[in-house]
């Protein structure tokens, strides 16, 4: 942050709440309150238009049989993103500065390198899905759309000079309107509730290609900035004292990863549910966000329709700027300098626009989330390792039954990953 910007009423304000919080002198919601905001933020990674193309699809080709994918994928991301705020908040400093400190040079290098190839590809899908929603809402042309995603996102990206609460605030109100559009989808297409519940708690494959459609929810979901970012985000925003305020602070940022992170996942199934109750019988094996809306005007009206655009727009927006703030920490951490964030917007939109206008925008987003797959263990292994680490955590290590999950779920992403990869280029 600009050490010369005006810090905003809203985040002093937040600072003194967060430290009569600590100090027992607010309780209940009003203690937790003023640590809202890191999950917030990191959950937008959860809500990206990759996301939306992969649920329209489930939902559209086997309707409510893989909705118990998506609650396992944001079940585990709840593990790795609590992982993630804990390690900031107890060393002080976000995972790719540990990764500076603590692993090989060549190592390093290598994962700097591999995480701004993976920055930039997160940031093609979600700036091309802000642009495809602001297209079709408004009738512009794709490149309208993209330099209207790259205007607005970088006046968001400024409200960080001001302190971390506006910037929060905005990231909340943008992750709030992607929820009430899809209560507004839900209430004009109700699902099968009793269907939905069912295939939410119990497992089912029902064809071959349903397992790469299964393997590309689950690989597609654990997000390597939103790793990077969110260890960022709690490492200085109220920073502990003692052992006992990391505690509380370790405990307010669990339950935020909880609520930001279930309110995630139940977007996520009301998309899925959305897409099998207009799209399975209709218009099935939709995969392009594009034909959805059009399909979608004539089944459920242009209201609905517009509503879906609105969450896109919000979505694509919202992570994109999520994705910028990822790139500044990925190169502040790995290689200790920083650049202006319209560079830094610039390096990751740039190589937006000319692959989408040289490809098809839905081929685009898909080749991304393959450069992902690739990129996605090196954070992961990462968290992981530090985390273990009682030379990095010191009495705040992690305990042996979490450990445990957290690297039977890594080597389940890692196969799943290379499952999707062999799929795609068999």
């Amino acid at each position: 942050m600009d050490n010369t910007a005006v810090i905003s009423g809203a985040t002093l304000q937040t600072e003194l709440a967060a430290r009569d919080a600590l100090d027992g002198r607010r309780k209940g919601v009003r203690a937790f309150l003023p640590f809202a905001g890191p999950a917030i933020i990191a959950s937008v990674g959860y809500m990206d238009p990759g996301n939306f193309a992969t649920n329209i699809q489930a939902g559209s080709t086997y309707g409510y049989q893989l909705l118990w994918v998506v609650l396992l994928a944001n079940l585990v991301a709840m593990l790795f993103q609590a992982m993630s705020a804990k390690l900031g908040i107890v060393t002080g400093r976000n995972l790719p500065e540990l990764c500076r400190e603590q692993f090989s040079r060549p190592v390093v290098v290598g994962m700097w390198i591999a995480s701004e190839i993976a920055a930039i590809a997160t940031d093609v899908a979600e700036f091309l899905g802000g642009a495809i929603g602001i297209s079709l809402l408004f009738h512009v042309s794709l490149l309208s759309g993209l330099i209207a995603t790259g205007v607005v996102t970088l006046a968001i990206l400024q409200l960080d000079k001001r302190g971390f609460r506006p910037l929060e605030l905005a990231i909340a109100a943008l992750v709030g309107v992607i929820g009430l559009s899809y209560l507004c989808e839900l209430v004009i297409a109700p699902p099968d509730w009793h269907a939905a519940l069912f295939h939410m708690v119990v497992p089912s494959v029902p064809g071959g290609s349903a397992v790469t459609l299964a393997v590309g929810i689950i690989g597609a979901t654990i997000m390597p900035h939103t790793l990077y970012v969110h260890s960022a985000l709690t490492q200085k925003r109220t920073p502990a004292r003692d052992d006992r305020e990391r505690r509380s602070l370790l405990r307010f940022s669990n339950w935020e990863v909880v609520i930001a992170l279930g309110f995630a996942g139940l977007v996520n199934l009301a998309m899925v549910m959305m897409s099998a109750s207009v799209f399975s019988e209709s218009t099935p094996g939709i995969a392009d966000i594009g034909v959805a809306y059009h399909t979608l005007v004539p089944a459920l009206g242009i209201g609905a329709a517009g509503v879906f655009l609105v969450a896109l727009i919000a979505s694509g927006i919202s992570s994109s700027v999520v994705g910028t703030m990822a790139g500044q920490v990925i190169m502040q951490g790995f290689v200790g300098f920083g650049i202006p964030v319209w560079v830094r917007r610039l390096i990751t939109m740039v190589p937006a626009f000319v692959i989408a206008l040289s490809f098809n925008s839905m081929t685009a987003m898909i080749l991304s989330q393959v450069v992902l797959s690739f990129v996605v263990p090196l954070p992961l292994v990462a968290l992981v390792v530090l985390s273990s680490r009682k030379s990095v955590m010191g009495d705040f290590v992690t305990r042996r039954g979490i450990a445990f999950a957290a690297v039977a779920a890594t080597v389940l992403i890692v196969l799943l990953n290379v499952v999707l990869i062999g799929q795609l280029f068999p």
